[in-house]
């Protein structure tokens, strides 16, 4: 199994100089004028070029207004600042202020094409933060038997 990670973009080559300068990936490969894939992240980036107004999913149709869906992008990164600086410098706009969290630091953006994207940089031990403790077979997560 596999995971393949697809962003409609309206324009191809503007979608293509956005991801390779915000992000620093690379292109892999060309599909027919229509299909970018992207390269760098441990998932291959597939940018699709999708007319606005053109069926998406359902009988919904693509629009590239500013818009957030549930299923996003986390784009991991060392320096959020520098992150957001350089995704701001290719065309990204910022969403608030970096935030900062038990986890880690957090900034909010939105790419050329309305996308929304989160940078995050973990702190300590990232997500581990603010895990639940794991049960014991031995016992209860103070080590009490059960």
């Amino acid at each position: 199994m596999s995971l393949l990670v697809n962003i409609d973009v309206p324009d191809l080559e503007a979608g293509v100089a956005f991801y390779t300068s915000a992000f620093g990936l690379a292109v892999g490969r060309r599909f027919g004028g229509e299909v970018v894939e992207l390269t760098g992240w441990p998932a291959p980036l597939y940018l699709l070029r999708k007319a606005a107004g053109t069926v998406g999913a359902g009988d919904s149709r693509r629009g590239y207004a500013r818009h957030w869906t549930p299923v996003h992008l986390d784009v991991v990164v060392d320096d959020v600042a520098a992150a957001l600086a350089r995704a701001v410098a290719a065309g990204a706009v910022a969403e608030g202020e970096i935030r900062t969290a038990a986890w880690g630091r957090l900034a909010q953006v939105a790419d050329p094409f309305g996308h929304g994207l989160c940078l995050i940089e973990f702190l300590n031990r990232g997500y581990d933060e603010i895990a639940d403790p794991p049960e014991s077979p031995f016992g209860n997560a103070t080590g009490e038997a059960v």
